[in-house]
């Protein structure tokens, strides 16, 4: 988050309203800290993006391609990062067990096609809980051998006011 004084504009490029570019400054930053870490001039962008009615404006040190570029490629960067939360959120990767690329492509894709195939059994099997729910079920079942179908034909149903003979009572 930048504060009105901690840049300084150099230029302004021209840019087309019809692409929904707003503006294309070249700016310096000049707070003490920034300008140590940044002293060469960068690029400020502010775009229109109308598939979701929003203004954002992107920071970059690149000045060869054009302003709608730069956007264009902001916007494939974040369905990257909705992609790698969508990873993180469903395939449940705690540690990659590797630092080369081909073992992180290769854990990336043994997590893919293990939930792949969790998603042809709920259909094949018509079972009715959540994709979450059949990788808990099938996690904690993992080593016996039983139909996946039969997994899930009977639900444990736990009684929470199941009293226990030997259970202490906290409030006697």
């Amino acid at each position: 988050m930048f504060f009105l004084n901690s840049r300084q504009r150099i230029k302004s490029n021209a840019v087309d309203k019809k692409k929904n570019i707003l503006y294309d400054q070249i700016i310096k930053l000049n707070t003490y800290y920034a300008s140590l870490d940044y002293p060469q001039p960068l690029r400020r962008i502010k775009y229109f993006d109308a598939e979701n009615n929003k203004i954002l404006v992107f920071l970059t040190d690149n000045f060869t391609l054009q302003a709608t570029e730069i956007a264009v490629l902001y916007k494939h960067r974040w369905k990257i990062e909705l992609f790698f939360k969508w990873i993180k959120q469903h395939l449940k990767i705690k540690i990659l067990l590797g630092k080369l690329c081909i073992a992180v492509k290769s854990q990336i894709w043994i997590a893919i096609s293990a939930y792949v195939l969790v998603a042809i059994a709920k259909k094949k099997f018509s079972l009715k809980p959540s994709l979450y729910e059949i990788l808990q079920v099938i996690s904690i079942s993992m080593f016996e051998k039983s139909p996946i179908a039969k997994l899930f034909d009977k639900p444990i149903q736990q009684d929470v006011n199941e009293q226990f003979p030997n259970q202490l009572n906290i409030f006697d």
